[in-house]
């Protein structure tokens, strides 16, 4: 516009100029100043249109670059929204699980805690690595560590990992460590964590026990039973024969009991010896045992081939009582005949229970409890071959331990060991 102005303002000028000459040349110069004006005026059309184009050209620019640059807001907008979705969607949490000597397929204490990792998988936003330690157990602090290096909680099956988990979980802080059989108390007045980010979980294994012990009494025949322990002395495998004696005597004073341990603390392979398992059954049967339960780890395989072996041979019938895990479900086809009823330890329960607290974070440190009232141990009836007679006085004990009218011992020396 302002172009327009400053051409229009010269041609004006102009021809006031040409009016004031009047001379012979008026008529040239009317005629230049026509031909001017006619070149002023295409000027000036072509100035306007210039004007126009750039005006409207401008305009355009900046209406698209307006645009645009609401449309670029929008997509970073919907970018970020679509990147705040992404962060929503959680990724899975990872758990570590070092098994105890013998590791996965023990048929019993480790494949309970398997299970238990298995469900969680299916249940929870979770991804899971499972390592077992070497023959002697030596490398059980490096497993922790490697474990803690790549998981948010780490779980350690059996109570040898007490002090090794202990010295890895206070190094460790921001995972959470959860030990089977072990309260991961230190012994102090009143006993305290190790630490914040350490769980024990613990079993009542001398309830279930306890009703193993006189499903045993109630279905002997001749009066007879056994218990074959993994490993004597060192205060846990000792539960299950308190346990198991007190049942049986509970239901028949008179019942004898045969009791062998397979190895003594420190030496821990008797959780794992099947062949010593079976030579040890089938002298107890031998002496007139027709009921045996074990609490003997992946030595229990051998009790039920030896169950197997003198039925066979004698003609009458003995039974093997399982134990931590239903062992009808998880023995060989060709001895399940033979397993009368387990003690469940569950195992299973206590792995799935603190993962799922993991990750409601409602974990906490020190020990948990697993008992009958919350059915942590208790007993299978897998095969049928526990009468109903037989399992409803078995649930009439379980009533009375739950309630405190039986208090079961600790210690087989109680019980008459």
């Amino acid at each position: 516009m302002r172009k327009l102005m400053l051409l229009l303002s010269i041609f004006l000028s102009f021809t006031l100029i040409a009016a004031a000459c009047g001379d012979d040349d008026s008529t040239d110069t009317g005629s230049d100043a026509g031909d001017d004006m006619s070149d002023t005026g295409d000027d000036m059309a072509d100035d306007m249109s210039d004007d126009d184009d750039h005006d409207m050209a401008d305009d355009d620019e900046d209406m698209s670059g307006t645009q645009d640059m609401s449309d670029d807001d929008d997509m970073v907008d919907d970018s970020e929204s679509m990147a705040d979705d992404g962060d929503m969607a959680e990724a899975p949490v990872h758990v570590g699980l070092v098994f105890d000597i013998g590791g996965e397929g023990d048929q019993s204490f480790n494949d309970s805690a398997a299970a238990g990792l298995a469900r969680a998988e299916e249940t929870f936003n979770i991804t899971t690595t499972k390592v077992s330690p070497n023959d002697d157990g030596s490398n059980r602090a490096e497993l922790l560590q490697l474990q803690a290096d790549t998981s948010e909680i780490v779980l350690a099956v059996g109570f040898l990992f007490e002090g090794d988990a202990a010295a890895v979980g206070g190094a460790n802080s921001d995972t959470n460590f959860a030990v089977i059989d072990s309260s991961m108390l230190e012994s102090f007045d009143p006993p305290t964590p190790y630490a914040d980010n350490i769980a024990g979980l613990v079993f009542s294994e001398e309830q279930g026990s306890f009703l193993v012990g006189a499903a045993a009494a109630l279905s002997s025949e001749t009066g007879t039973v056994g218990f074959i322990g993994g490993v004597c002395c060192f205060g846990l495998i000792e539960k299950f024969e308190a346990g198991f004696r007190a049942g049986a005597l509970h239901v028949d004073p008179d019942i004898e009991i045969i009791s062998q341990y397979i190895t003594e603390f420190p030496d821990f392979d008797g959780f794992n010896a099947p062949d010593r398992g079976r030579e040890t059954a089938l002298a107890i049967f031998e002496s007139g045992a027709d009921v045996i339960y074990h609490a003997a780890g992946g030595t229990g395989a051998g009790l039920f081939a030896a169950a197997k072996e003198h039925s066979e041979s004698s003609g009458s019938k003995v039974w093997g009582i399982g134990v931590d895990s239903d062992q009808y479900h998880t023995v060989d086809a060709d001895v399940q005949e033979y397993v009368l009823t387990s003690m469940l330890k569950r195992v299973d329960s206590a792995i799935f229970e603190i993962i799922k607290a993991h990750l409601e974070g409602t974990f906490g440190p020190g020990e948990t409890r697993y008992d009958l009232s919350v059915d942590g141990v208790g007993y299978s009836s897998s095969g049928g071959f526990l009468s109903d007679g037989i399992i409803d006085q078995l649930e009439d004990l379980k009533a009375q331990i739950i309630d405190g009218s039986i208090v079961v011992p600790t210690d087989p020396a109680e019980a008459g060991g």
